[in-house]
């Protein structure tokens, strides 16, 4: 499959060239355009109604993906993702898949499987969900981040502690541990709340940016308006 990541690295976006009879995967709402003979199938991301039920109700995302097959002739399609940030692509192989924050996920080739992985009653929480997508197979996996991308290479034992906010990915050969971030006043007033300790081996994923954060400030342009709006 050819491909191309333009507008690096601030406004990313995805372009595929698809060969006769060739499909990609991407998350509900990321395409901007595609020609027209490529056809669109959509399916449940995950093998499981469970997984399936428990992504909509608890991550708030949608539980589709659509898959673009390009027909009789050369068919090309670009994706986005809803933030400005960059696109990164990481390589899935049998012995090597990842853990991927399920608003992190734009696209992945064939062959490459997508599945839930519960955290709320075993490690903890990830941000505001209980959980995000294990990755597995053989393929490409396209993923997005909200700033631009940091990248650590752990050796084994060697251990890392990320906010929760900023963790877009990591190697599944990683042992991890979510934990609240210092005491219960840290927790409450420093902001961060929660952070996951990630052991190595394996690669872990970062963005430069929050979107908790910007959110935030975002509001407190807007909270004036608002409520000036509102007498």
């Amino acid at each position: 499959m050819e491909y191309e990541i333009k507008y690096k690295p601030s406004y990313s976006m995805l372009v595929v060239k698809l060969e006769p009879n060739e499909s990609i995967s991407a998350e509900s709402g990321a395409m901007t355009y595609m020609d027209p003979n490529i056809d669109v199938q959509t399916r449940r991301r995950e093998k499981s109604i469970l997984g399936s039920i428990g992504l909509k109700l608890l991550g708030g995302q949608s539980f589709w993906v659509n898959d673009y097959k390009a027909q009789q002739n050369l068919g090309e399609v670009a994706f986005v993702s809803a933030p400005v940030g960059d696109i990164e692509t990481l390589e899935v192989k049998p012995n090597q898949g990842y853990i991927v924050q399920k608003t992190s996920y734009i696209a992945s080739t064939q062959n490459v499987e997508l599945d839930i992985k519960w955290q709320g009653f075993t490690k903890g929480l990830f941000g505001q969900g209980l959980f995000m997508i294990k990755v597995t197979g053989d393929g490409t996996l396209f993923i997005n981040t909200f700033g631009a991308i940091d990248k650590h290479t752990l050796k084994p034992g060697q251990t890392l502690v990320v906010d929760n906010f900023h963790l877009v990915a990591f190697s599944d050969t990683c042992d991890y541990n979510v934990k609240k971030f210092g005491g219960l006043k840290s927790t409450l007033l420093g902001g961060e709340g929660l952070v996951t300790e990630i052991q190595g081996p394996g690669d872990v994923y970062i963005q430069t940016k929050n979107l908790r954060e910007f959110v935030e400030w975002l509001w407190t342009l807007l909270e004036p308006k608002v409520r000036s709006r509102a007498r």
